[in-house]
C-alpha cells in the first residue's frame, strides 16, 4: 500500500511505532554513555592525583581536556551528520569514543610528547604520561561530541509532534542515568585502588552499542526527504516500513537550492540571533553544571573521606539529575518549555551557592549535591529541548552541534577557573557564589530568544508552511 503524502507528516502526525520508540531508547542509551564517558575521568581524578602527584591547578586542566575535544566534535561532526547522515556519523562517534576510553589505560606517551609542551604553556610541566592521557581524553570526546548533535536530531526527527519535547527530554535524562550507573560501578572498581579499569568497563560499553546501532536504527527520513541522495526513496520506505507506517510513491519536491543549503545557514540572517542566544545560554549554564560535576571528587577527597565516597557523592549528584531530566520532561507536556527552563535555571544558581557553604558531612553533602544535580540537569533538559526546536532539519545537527560545541567552552573553562581559584586562595563558599552565576546568565538569554511556542498561531503556521 502507497500514500501520496509527505513522509515528514506521516511521522509527525501517526502514534509513535515500535520502532520509533526503540530508536528514543537508544538515544538515551547513546547519552548515557556519555554520561559515563565524561563522569569517568572525575571518578578516576583522586586517583590519578595521588599517583602522579598532580597539584590541583594542573588537575583542572586534565580535567578539561575531553571538554576540549567535545566542543571540537561537536562543531565539526554536527555538520557531517546533516550532510552525511545520522546513522554514519553515530557510528563513527561510537568506535572513537571505544578507541579513546580504552587507549588512556595505555599512557605509553605517543600523545603525550606532543601535548606536554602545550600543557606547558599554562605553566604546567606535567608527566608524559599524563599529557599522553589528556590526548586520548580529547580523542574521546571528540566522538562524544559528534555523537551528541546527531542523537539530539535524531531523537527530535523520529518523534511524532505530540511527543517531540518529551522524547528530545527523555534523550537528555541519558547523561545522569549514565553517570549514575557508571559511578555505582565505579566505585566498586575503585576499591582495588587502580583507576584505570573504569576506563576498560567505559570502552567495553561503548563497543557493545555499535552492533545495536548499526542493525537497530535505520537514518532518519527527515534527513533524507530533506537532503534525497542517492536512492533515498528506497531508504526512506524501508524505514517507513520498518515502522509500520506506508510507503510513498514519491519524494516531495525540494527544490536543488534548498537541497544545497548548508551549515552556514545557521549564520544566516533568519538564524544568526537564534544560534547566538541558544550558544549562549548553553555557554553560561553549563559552566556552572561543570563546576559540580568535575570538582566534587576532589573537593570531597580533601574534606577527609574516602575516594570511593567521593564517587558516591557524585552519583548522587546524577541520581537527582535523573530525576530533575524525567520530571521536566513530563511537565514539558503541560507547561511552556521556555519558562519551565528558566525557572530550573535560577534554582541551579541557589543550590550551587548553598553547596558552598554545606559543611564536612557525607549525607548533608549528599543531599544538596542531589538537589543540586535535579535543577542543573533539568536545565540541561530544557535547553537540549529549545536547541532541537530551534533549528530546522536541514541544520538540526549543524545547529545543535555549534551550541554544544561553543558551550562547551563553558565546560572547558569551569574547571580550569575553579582550579586557579582554589589555588589563589579562594575559599569552597566563594568559587561556588562565583560559579554558579553563570545559570543566572543563562536564564536572562532566554528571555530574548523567540520560539515558534512564543509566537501566535498564524504566525508560527505561516513560517512552518516555508
Amino acid at each position: 500500500m502507497t500514500t501520496s503524502a509527505d513522509p515528514r507528516d506521516i511521522l509527525k502526525n501517526a502514534p509513535m511505532s515500535a520502532l520509533q520508540i526503540a530508536v528514543v531508547v537508544i538515544t538515551v542509551a547513546l547519552n548515557a554513555l556519555d554520561g559515563f564517558d565524561v563522569m569517568s575521568i572525575s571518578f578516576a581524578s583522586p586517583g590519578i592525583a595521588t599517583e602522579w602527584g598532580i597539584n590541583r591547578a594542573a588537575l583542572g586542566i586534565v580535567l578539561s581536556m575531553e571538554l576540549i575535544g567535545m566542543a571540537f566534535g561537536s562543531i565539526l561532526l554536527g555538520g557531517v551528520a546533516d550532510k552525511i547522515g545520522r546513522r554514519p556519523t553515530m557510528l563513527g562517534c561510537l568506535i572513537v569514543m571505544a578507541t579513546g576510553m580504552f587507549m588512556v589505560t595505555t599512557s605509553n606517551g605517543v600523545l603525550g610528547s606532543v601535548l606536554a609542551p602545550v600543557l606547558a604553556l599554562f605553566g604546567q610541566n606535567v608527566d608524559v604520561r599524563l599529557a599522553d592521557l589528556s590526548g586520548w581524553r580529547v580523542v574521546t570526546g571528540l566522538g562524544i561530541g559528534g555523537m551528541l548533535a546527531a542523537i539530539n536530531a535524531v531523537a527530535s526527527e523520529f518523534s511524532n509532534e505530540k511527543s517531540r519535547h518529551l522524547n528530545v527530554s527523555l534523550m537528555s535524562i541519558g547523561y545522569p542515568i549514565g553517570a549514575v550507573l557508571g559511578g555505582l560501578v565505579a566505585a566498586q572498581l575503585l576499591k582495588s585502588g587502580d583507576w584505570r579499569p573504569v576506563f576498560y568497563f567505559g570502552a567495553s560499553v561503548t563497543a557493545v552499542l555499535i552492533p545495536v546501532v548499526f542493525l537497530a536504527v535505520p537514518e532518519s527520513v527527515h534527513w533524507l526527504t530533506r537532503k534525497q541522495p542517492v536512492g533515498a526513496l528506497q531508504a526512506v520506505n524501508r524505514a517507513m516500513g520498518r515502522m509500520g507506517h506506508s510507503s510513498v510513491p514519491a519524494l516531495p519536491t525540494i527544490p536543488p537550492d534548498a537541497r544545497a543549503k548548508s551549515a552556514s545557514d545557521i549564520f544566516g540572517p533568519a538564524l544568526l540571533v537564534t544560534t547566538a542566544l541558544v550558544t549562549a545560554a548553553y555557554f553560561f549554564h553549563i559552566t556552572t553544571f561543570y563546576y559540580l560535576i568535575k570538582w566534587v571528587p576532589k573537593l570531597v577527597v580533601d574534606m577527609g573521606f574516602a575516594p570511593s565516597s567521593a564517587a558516591g557523592v557524585l552519583v548522587w549528584v546524577n541520581v537527582g539529575g535523573a530525576t530533575g531530566g524525567a520530571l521536566f520532561a513530563l511537565l514539558t507536556q503541560r507547561f511552556n518549555l521556555k519558562t519551565l527552563t528558566m525557572g530550573v535555571l535560577l534554582l541551579s544558581t541557589v543550590t550551587i551557592i548553598v553547596f558552598g557553604y554545606t559543611p564536612a558531612d557525607l549525607q548533608r553533602l549528599s543531599f544538596i549535591c542531589a538537589l543540586a544535580g535535579f535543577c542543573i540537569n533539568a536545565g540541561i533538559v530544557g535547553l537540549y529541548a529549545i536547541i532541537a526546536q530551534a533549528f530546522p532539519t536541514h541544520v538540526r545537527a549543524s545547529g545543535t552541534g555549534f551550541a554544544i560545541g561553543v558551550g562547551r567552552g563553558g565546560s572547558v573553562l569551569a574547571p580550569i577557573i575553579a582550579g586557579f581559584l582554589f589555588t589563589a586562595g579562594f575559599s569552597l563558599p566563594s568559587v561556588s557564589f562565583a560559579m554558579a552565576a553563570g545559570s543566572t546568565l543563562a536564564a536572562c538569554t532566554l528571555l530574548l530568544l523567540r520560539l515558534e511556542s512564543d509566537k501566535p498561531a498564524t504566525e508560527a503556521a505561516a513560517q512552518a508552511a516555508r
